[in-house]
């Protein structure tokens, strides 16, 4: 059987009635929590959330960046779907060849702001302007350099340096872990917005200063596809486990990974199976869920996804037969990477919002308008230079996205609320938190701390591999290597495996839970 640990090595667990934040970085839940206190709800809270980590986790997320959102409207008891991932410029060339870094990879519109301000327009109940205020005062008065940012700024540093914005704004000298840093130009910026409004943004002096800045750089944004960007509320896909009903977003998302992998384990006695057994359905079930996603994911404005006929039960009955429990499958996806924030708020009148925000890779595109403080995206790295794959590069269309939020619902309620960054690593983090506290009956911090896996290929490596972290025992790597798994050790706690946090809705509480791989916290309002 799946040994859990007695004691939790990292715990964060908190309960409380009255609300509950989950973020990674502390300063970013407190200022979710300082609106719950006041009033707000979950779509205020969030909104105020998102704000601050775009200044106290630049590397990972930002207003050059992307955000998908799942919101659940107690008053309704809806799921509604909010796809605020941006387009291609509308000038783009095919065929091209694809850039990771720099300008050139500056292809499609920042689309983190609109969905926002989407956000607060349709169920927001404070003012706008008051939900970019902690984030304006973090960036004016500063904030503590979390250890993540300390790191990536390191390891990028020569990306960072290439470009002068970049450079200015994320190089200054000596800062380590803790120390005060300020953005001025990003509180500029969203002082901007706060009293301008989300056309400040796409039809304004930020959007001219983006493209001014990058246009003789490479990129091939204009004017017009930021005056022409607009977030879309969508229907969100579902299937059922363990008497749970499990919500994600539909393509061009890779949401329908998880639904396939809950659908195809979910005959298996997951609770009764060894470990070795465990890591290995899960991984088997993972490659066949990625062949659908590289095969048929891209923008649904382009292509046509069955979706109906992939997330079926039935479906999954067929795709089962194709797992050997004996022996691993030779698969080969296509890399992926990424890198992320989530976060989750739940409110005291049974709201609850499940989101990410990113840039794709850490830092983006490393290039970042001097006068405005962050850095731009680098999402269409991930097209397929391909125009006739389902994610092949287009003008005018959404690329792949890695960011898949989660829930699932019980009664029609929320029961979990859920998700982690990390790319490739999203659908197998969210199955893994799933069957450990809907199969093995752990509570969620327990969840989040157990040691993690990793299954794919990441940029630059011929063939996927199946990472683990070291705290995973020597038997079992042997077991999984007896079973012709190609093994990659990471660290006992490694961030490359996601900040995964998870908020849990009982009758009269609310559980949070952060990933001790962050820098962040889980924040109860009482």
């Amino acid at each position: 059987m799946v040994k859990i640990p007695h004691e939790p090595v990292a715990v964060n667990r908190k309960q409380f009635l009255h609300g509950m934040v989950v973020s990674p970085h502390t300063v970013a839940a407190k200022a979710g929590e300082t609106i719950l206190q006041q009033g707000g709800n979950a779509v205020d809270a969030a909104i105020a959330v998102s704000a601050a980590l775009s200044v106290t986790y630049p590397h990972m997320n930002g207003l050059g960046g992307d955000g998908l959102w799942l919101i659940y409207d107690a008053s309704t008891r809806q799921v509604n779907g909010l796809n605020g991932s941006g387009r291609s410029a509308a000038c783009l060339n095919k065929p091209m060849v694809l850039s990771q870094r720099g300008a050139a990879a500056a292809i499609t519109v920042p689309g983190a702001v609109d969905a926002w301000w989407e956000a607060h327009q349709r169920f927001g109940q404070w003012p706008w302007a008051s939900l970019l205020k902690p984030a304006i005062e973090l960036a004016q008065k500063g904030y503590p350099l979390s250890s993540s940012q300390f790191r990536w700024t390191r390891k990028d540093r020569d990306l960072l340096i290439r470009d002068a914005g970049a450079a200015a704004t994320f190089l200054a000298p000596e800062q380590r872990p803790g120390c005060t840093v300020k953005n001025p130009a990003l509180a500029q910026v969203l002082e901007t917005l706060a009293r301008d409004g989300v056309d400040a943004f796409y039809r304004g002096p930020i959007a001219r200063a983006i493209v001014d800045y990058v246009a003789p750089l490479g990129s091939p944004l204009s004017l017009g596809d930021f005056a022409n960007h607009q977030s879309d509320w969508v229907e969100p896909m579902t299937t059922t486990y363990r008497d749970h009903t499990i919500y994600q977003l539909p393509p061009n998302t890779q949401g329908l990974s998880v639904l396939q992998i809950l659908n195809l384990i979910e005959p298996y006695d997951i609770a009764n199976l060894d470990e070795v057994s465990y890591y290995h359905l899960m991984v088997e079930a993972t490659k066949l869920a990625f062949c659908d996603r590289d095969r048929w994911i891209g923008d649904p404005s382009f292509t046509h996804v069955p979706l109906e006929q992939l997330a079926s039960k039935a479906y999954a009955d067929r795709l089962r037969t194709q797992i050997n429990l004996s022996q691993a499958r030779v698969e080969n996806p296509l890399p992926k990477g990424g890198d992320t924030i989530y976060a989750a708020v739940v409110d005291r009148y049974g709201n609850a919002v499940s989101w990410l925000q990113s840039l794709y890779f850490d830092y983006g595109c490393g290039v970042a308008p001097p006068e405005l403080g962050f850095v731009l995206n680098n999402r269409g790295a991930i097209f397929s230079p391909d125009p006739n794959h389902a994610n092949g590069v287009a003008p005018g269309k959404r690329p792949l996205q890695t960011l898949i939020p989660g829930m699932a619902l019980q009664h029609e309620r929320p029961h979990l609320v859920f998700g982690t960054m990390g790319g490739e690593g999203q659908p197998q983090t969210q199955v893994a938190l799933l069957t450990r506290v809907l199969d093995l009956g752990v509570d969620i911090q327990t969840a989040i701390n157990m040691p993690r896996w990793r299954w794919g290929r990441t940029w630059g490596e011929t063939s996927a591999r199946l990472a683990l972290e070291g705290r995973i025992s020597d038997d079992i790597c042997h077991g999984l290597r007896q079973r012709k798994h190609q093994l990659q050790i990471e660290a006992n706690w490694s961030e490359a495996m996601g900040h995964a946090h998870m908020i849990q809705v009982q009758k009269t509480r609310l559980f949070g839970a952060c990933d001790p791989r962050s820098d962040g916290l889980a924040i109860g309002v009482g």
